[in-house]
């Protein structure tokens, strides 16, 4: 009987180490992990070649368009930070944004397109809330903010064709 009660407490006490082990791994793994350096937050900017107020096929993007990151406290609307970028030949924009800003409203804000005759901000596109903390499941540092939008000062002789075909297919809906 005494081996079996010597086989058992040795089994219970392996038991025990192991789960302490297996718990310690978990914790030090978070308080140990670096704080990330900050984010990247990455849209684009079109021009509404048709004054529609949505992307269509005749919309554009907008090289060299400026865009700014701003953040404000959530608690006192104050403005705590602000990062500017333009946009590259594709019209996407990516501005890196320093720290965590998890306690703060961030959003990407149109200021100017250099297309003088694409360069009046289309009516609620003109920006784009955008989430930086990495409390929130999101594993990559890309932050993707909804598009941004100018339009031009007159749609294209063609938009008219192309705003009926959207009429038709809501129609059909």
């Amino acid at each position: 009987m005494a081996p079996l009660r010597a086989a058992l407490l040795l089994l219970a006490a392996a038991l025990c180490a192991l789960a302490l082990l297996a718990a310690a791994p978990a914790s030090a793994s978070r308080d140990l992990r670096p704080p990330r350096a900050g984010f990247v937050v990455r849209g684009r900017v079109w021009c509404d070649n048709c004054r529609a107020g949505f992307e269509t096929s005749a919309s554009t993007y907008i090289a060299g368009a400026k865009v700014r990151v701003d953040c404000k406290s959530k608690t006192t609307g104050a403005k705590t930070c602000s990062f500017e970028g333009h946009t590259d030949r594709t019209g996407t924009y990516n501005i890196l944004v320093a720290d965590e800003h998890e306690h703060e409203l961030c959003e990407s804000v149109l200021v100017s397109s250099p297309d003088k005759g694409c360069a009046n901000v289309v009516a609620g596109r003109e920006r784009a809330p955008v989430f930086l903390t990495s409390n929130n499941g999101v594993a990559s540092n890309v932050r993707l903010a909804n598009a941004l939008g100018f339009q031009k000062d007159v749609a294209l002789p063609r938009c008219a064709q192309i705003l009926k075909m959207y009429q038709d297919e809501d129609d059909r809906v």
